[in-house]
């Protein structure tokens, strides 16, 4: 019997995390086509491998979903559920904008008020507001904790009435739990604002939410009336949802209604599986910057406007702020303090502790010496140039530049200065240090402009022009664009690092921003390990402020750890002899070397990051010949110096189990370890701040491949590595990169040296 029900709609879920991915596992069981789209690659891996899970109590149940990472999505969108950090809005928009289908939409199932921006990106046509209330968490990649049924309201932007789109999402929706459709989803999201703010709080020691809200009433109470004194200025109507009813939080309620709600609410929390907020595991376990600022930019405004009091706002988002990197100060006693600031005029604060309360509750960053304004302007100046940064690409990409052709990289170089000089103009100084057997390095040095920084040494700009791809690769796969998507021999590994890098520096100086003095270092060894460039990038690093080395991301994020790679040759000599005539005769090379091989496996330490891999292995001349000779070829990869150290010296004391054989080990090491130093932290965290300005949340990777900055590192210069290209397929043909990606990393590169130029 054929099955004639009609297909059900399909949805993307951009941000498999908690709410996401709760959502999208509910969506899926009820027949729904499901792809979920997440910037975790582990995230990603594991859902593909075992369905998206969510766990209940003791069991767990999957369901099959399609993910994907943005970069390997291929598509157009029509329903989407955007279920991303409200900080990281932005660069979602860039991505979801270039694929949204004419008639397609956009929910934001996010905390925070987002609608406006997304109305503003997309069209109030394809923005559908919405409030959720879902207590879950990711427990680890493809495993989703639900928290039980929580509130889920969706409506049409401003208070429009509930449509026809907005009735069918709802029908969807409650395959998860209780949703409604409301023309007062505003009214939802201001309670939240609340609610949330009390949860935020929470996150100031290490407690259970229910136990540190009932402790602390007095500042909860004081904290949810400060913003709904905002509301009740904007004439927002609130809405009571699941056991929060905010109207016993406004200023003035009767204080035994109050304290009745408090015991309802704390109750309710106790039942919760999730009893610590969100905002908690950001800074205690995945160690990232909180969203709370930017959820409360929009209160943060309209109080200021409306002159309205934020005391207790601002004292627990600048509490959260001085947390980021810090969890372990975590303490109750600043839950004492805010009680004491609740039970205290607002005016027993003096006007500049009130205004360093408003700095480090708005600001990126304590000390980031530049605005949200001014980054904006960056990003907004150099999408306008974004055409302009393709054809770049365009025409270096043409430019063959394979690491063993010299006449290519001569030319491709010579291509590069003239480039230069029309984007930059001409530098103070320019070096071309010649290599015999590689390709020349140039570097070129650019002054300051307005600069403040007490340290006058340059930033290196590092980079690489050679590429893996053989000469003639470009016959049959020449540079291509589609949409948002840019693929082409090196695209990702690194020329679009370099067009970002170059157009960074024109952005600052469009905008009149200041720079600091900048060197930027380009060779031409880089994929065939840097041998003829190494000894230069080292003592040019040793006169520089720090390094930033535009080799391409990891899935979006920056690099701030690389392994060590060895490349070794373990050579046995044996005896030949004949093997039918006389067997016993001879001593194989072949053996020993198989023997070696068990030795060398010993040595690898996953946990400790150590791997190793015997790749190439030749020896012998006839089967029917005791082989003289055998050679293995190792390619061994460390995340820590003492493992380096641990390696060489197994290595230097292997010792033949034939005694009449002979092993010798030759080769060393092609790239010390890139270690995340305090310096490379610092580093990471300037520009995670420097992308919360322009609305992204950056992330770090430690990687498997070595790059220059290995090199830097190692003696002693802080590097920002992988802030170059965002897409993936290096060294293969599936390489790519991305339009917007583009924009916002060479906005990203921007403020991080215009953040330079001031500190």
């Amino acid at each position: 019997m054929n099955d004639t029900r009609p297909e059900r709609p399909g949805y993307t879920v951009v941000g498999a995390g908690a709410i996401g991915g709760t959502l999208a596992f509910a969506l899926a069981r009820a027949g729904h086509p499901v792809t979920v789209v997440d910037t975790d690659h582990a995230h990603v891996a594991a859902i593909r491998t075992r369905g998206l899970v969510v766990a209940r109590g003791g069991t767990r149940e999957s369901v099959p979903v399609t993910a994907t990472t943005p970069d390997e999505f291929d598509g157009t969108l029509t329903r989407v559920l955007l279920a991303v950090k409200a900080q990281a809005t932005g660069a979602a928009l860039d991505w979801i904008a270039p694929r949204l289908a004419p008639d397609g939409y956009v929910v934001s199932l996010q905390n925070g008020f987002n609608e406006p921006l997304i109305a503003q990106r997309l069209g109030a046509a394809r923005t559908v507001a919405a409030f959720v209330n879902i207590f879950a968490d990711v427990i680890e990649p493809g495993v989703v904790l639900d928290g039980g049924a929580g509130a889920l309201v969706i409506g049409e932007p401003d208070g429009g009435p509930v449509s026809p789109r907005v009735r069918e999402l709802v029908a969807h929706l409650r395959s998860w739990g209780p949703a409604v459709a409301s023309d007062n989803v505003e009214g939802y999201l201001w309670a939240k604002a609340g609610f949330g703010a009390m949860l935020a709080a929470t996150a100031l020691a290490d407690a259970p939410m229910a136990d540190l809200i009932d402790r602390h009433r007095p500042a909860m109470a004081a904290l949810t009336g400060e913003i709904f004194a905002v509301s009740d200025r904007l004439g927002i109507t609130l809405e009571a949802f699941d056991a929060f009813e905010p109207h016993a939080f406004r200023h003035g309620a009767d204080s035994a209604v109050r304290n009745a709600a408090f015991d309802r609410l704390t109750a309710w929390l106790r039942t919760q599986t999730k009893d610590r907020s969100g905002i908690w595991r950001d800074l205690a376990v995945r160690h990232r910057p909180v969203e709370a600022p930017t959820h409360y930019t929009d209160v943060f405004r309209h109080a200021a406007r409306e002159g309205l009091p934020t005391t207790l706002l601002h004292t627990v988002v600048s509490g959260l702020r001085r947390l980021e990197g810090a969890a372990h100060d975590m303490s109750e006693s600043r839950l004492d303090e805010l009680d004491r600031l609740a039970q205290a005029p607002a005016h027993d604060m003096s006007e500049s502790q009130l205004d360093e309360l408003d700095r480090l509750a708005q600001a990126p960053a304590p000390s980031l010496p530049l605005g949200p304004d001014q980054a904006e302007a960056v990003r907004q100046w150099l999408d306008a140039h974004r055409e302009d940064m393709v054809a770049d690409l365009a025409a270096y990409t043409s430019q063959g530049s394979a690491s063993d052709d010299p006449r290519a990289l001569d030319s491709c170089l010579g291509w590069l200065r003239g480039w230069l000089d029309r984007r930059l103009g001409a530098p103070d100084t320019e070096e071309t240090l010649v290599r015999e057997e590689a390709g020349d390095i140039l570097v070129r040095r650019y002054s300051a402009r307005d600069t403040t920084t007490r340290d006058g040494r340059p930033v290196l700009l590092l980079g690489h022009y050679d590429t893996v791809w053989p000469t003639g690769t470009l016959d049959t796969w020449p540079f291509r664009r589609d949409g948002d998507r840019i693929s082409g021999p090196g695209v990702f590994d690194m020329k679009a690092g370099l067009v970002q890098a170059v157009w960074a520096l024109r952005a600052l100086d469009a905008l009149g921003l200041p720079r600091p003095a900048c060197t930027l270092m380009l060779n031409g060894d880089e994929e065939t390990g840097s041998l003829a460039s190494r000894d230069a990038i080292v003592a040019e690093a040793r006169d520089s402020r720090l390094a930033m080395v535009f080799e391409a991301a990891a899935d979006g994020a920056i690099k701030t750890a690389r392994k060590g790679v060895g490349l070794f040759t373990v050579t046995v000599t044996g005896t030949e002899a004949h093997a039918g005539l006389d067997p016993t005769a001879g001593a194989s090379a072949v053996d020993e070397l198989a023997h070696q091989i068990l030795r060398l496996a010993d040595l690898r330490a996953p946990d400790a990051g150590t791997s190793l891999n015997v790749g190439v292995v030749e020896g012998g001349t006839r089967s029917n010949v005791t082989a003289g000779r055998a050679v293995g070829h190792i390619d061994v990869r460390v995340a820590t110096a003492a493992e380096q150290r641990r390696v060489e010296d197994a290595l230097a004391a292997l010792r033949p189990v034939d005694p009449r054989t002979r092993v010798e080990v030759t080769g060393g090491w092609n790239r010390p370890v890139f270690e995340r130093t305090e310096g490379v932290a610092a580093l990471a965290g300037l520009a995670r701040r420097c992308a919360a300005l322009l609305g992204h949340d950056l992330s770090e990777a430690s990687v498997g491949g070595a790059s220059d900055g290995n090199f830097v590192v190692a003696q002693g210069t802080p590097v920002l590595d992988g802030i170059g290209a965002v897409g993936s397929g290096a060294h293969a043909r599936s390489e790519h990169t991305s339009v917007s990606g583009m924009v916002i990393r060479a906005a990203l590169a921007a403020t991080v040296l215009a953040a330079l130029a001031g500190e």
